[in-house]
């Protein structure tokens, strides 16, 4: 681990932000933090907003360890509602990197030089929600990203319908949405369980560190989403378009995406939770496919890794891979979640296959992560790591390429909805051609980040 005068400087920045985010604890008067044993104890002394949605994942530090929406009601039906939330992320980085490329000029410039970087502040990301409930068991949901890394406009994540029970009195009805799920529009999919964790633009009050994994695995789709869930068990297939936007052109070039996900969720007492979930994502051809190139909000790892002539738009994903499955996909992952007082496990085993519509072969990338917490003082702080490696073959290369990344870090929940956190990340790359601007490459350094959510 290489030190220096811009990490101290890191540290310093923390500890200034948080001595200027404290506040003095009130006492709340929502007490639904009381229900899940994630939730800091600081949840319980600062003021909140209160939860006017049924089945309904709050945007604070109430949702940690919330996957899919609640099948409890939570919140009975009691009219029309409308809830308003908002996320903000303000990260300090300070990252240093390098490479062992071999020159490549083009036009006077080295593109396989590394471009500058140092120790800085990146731009504020931001969500807004907007939630209601239009009837018992029904309500829709929508997200818009206000700032985005490489967005300068505001547009529309996403935006469905979710219903959970029948709008009306009908024993038949009742009984069967009792373990029953809809969800329909244009939605964040659900294959695995890494995006219920994952740093989400503004919305990164359930990621313990700041990164997400190497292959992030997220985006949207337009379809339609079932679900059973009974006591502990859950299962879900879905139909979806298998494109981030709705598209009628090309029809001989695009073709429906399933998906299915099945798990358990037990709680075994008061103290210990079991989550285990096997997700499957396969589609045939599509014009453009986005499973692992949906983050349009792109990386927490600015320029890292990125040669001198990057535009912004360019660099977005810096430090992800993203494979090249744009036409033809078949993916699955298995996720184990383990919960025992303070200490928290997770692990994501992952592999995909797929190529480009030019390609004329399948190319297999696999992946693996795991990463362990511990939450302690009430669960107002937590210390972690997470090792992360992805292996396979890019489109045009001739053999398998690695990379790996080691974060560690830690945060401080200042009250439901504030949170400090800090990481050292490394990441290397290996077995990358010479010409690559990747041979030899990593980075490593802090990252502080902010998270504001309610």
């Amino acid at each position: 681990m290489r030190t220096s005068t811009r990490n101290l400087t890191a540290l310093a920045a923390l500890v200034f932000a948080i001595a200027a985010v404290a506040v003095t604890p009130v006492r709340a008067e929502d007490d639904t933090a009381r229900d899940n044993p994630s939730a800091p104890r600081s949840t319980e002394r600062t003021q909140s907003q209160p939860i006017v949605m049924s089945h309904f994942r709050a945007h604070d530090a109430r949702g940690l360890n919330v996957f899919e929406a609640p099948k409890s009601e939570g919140r009975a039906y009691d009219g029309f509602q409308l809830q308003w939330g908002a996320s903000f992320t303000q990260q300090f980085q300070s990252l240093d990197h390098q490479n062992t490329a071999t020159p490549n000029i083009v036009s006077g410039v080295d593109v396989n030089r590394l471009i500058g970087i140092g120790a800085g502040f990146n731009n504020a990301n931001a969500n807004l929600y907007m939630d209601a409930q239009l009837a018992r068991g029904v309500r829709v949901a929508l997200t818009s990203y206000l700032a985005s890394r490489h967005h300068s406009e505001t547009w529309v994540k996403d935006g469905y319908l979710l219903v959970d029970g029948s709008p009306w009195e009908h024993p038949t009805l009742d009984a069967l949405m009792k373990y029953v799920t809809l969800r329909i529009g244009h939605f964040e999919i659900n294959y695995g369980d890494q995006h219920f964790r994952r740093t989400d633009n503004g919305q990164a009050m359930f990621n313990p560190f700041v990164g997400n994994l190497i292959m992030d695995a997220f985006t949207t789709e337009v379809g339609g989403e079932v679900y059973f869930r009974r006591e502990c068990l859950l299962a879900m297939v879905a139909v979806t378009g298998g494109e981030v936007r709705g598209q009628v052109a090309k029809p001989e070039q695009r073709a429906p995406t399933y998906m299915a996900k099945l798990g358990i969720d037990r709680e075994v007492g008061d103290d210990l939770r079991l989550r285990l979930t096997g997700s499957l994502y396969t589609t045939e051809k599509s014009v453009s496919n986005t499973l692992y190139s949906g983050s349009r909000a792109g990386s927490r790892y600015y320029y890292a890794l990125e040669n001198v002539n990057a535009t912004e738009a360019a660099q977005a994903w810096s430090g992800d891979l993203q494979p090249g499955f744009a036409s033809k996909v078949n993916a699955w992952v298995i996720n184990p979640f383990v919960r025992y007082r303070g200490l928290e496990l997770f692990g994501n085993v992952e592999q995909a296959k797929g190529r480009r519509a030019n390609e004329t072969e399948d190319r297999e990338w696999s992946q693996y992560a795991g990463e362990g917490l511990y939450r302690f003082c009430h669960n107002d702080l937590y210390v972690g790591g997470r090792y992360n490696v992805a292996k396979g073959r890019l489109a045009g290369f001739t053999s398998d390429v690695t990379i790996e990344r080691t974060q560690v870090g830690g945060g401080w929940f200042i009250g439901q909805n504030v949170v400090m956190k800090a990481e050292y990340v490394t990441q290397k790359y290996k077995d990358f051609p010479a010409a690559d601007l990747r041979n030899g490459g990593e980075f490593d350094g802090i990252t502080v980040e902010g998270v504001v959510s309610f």
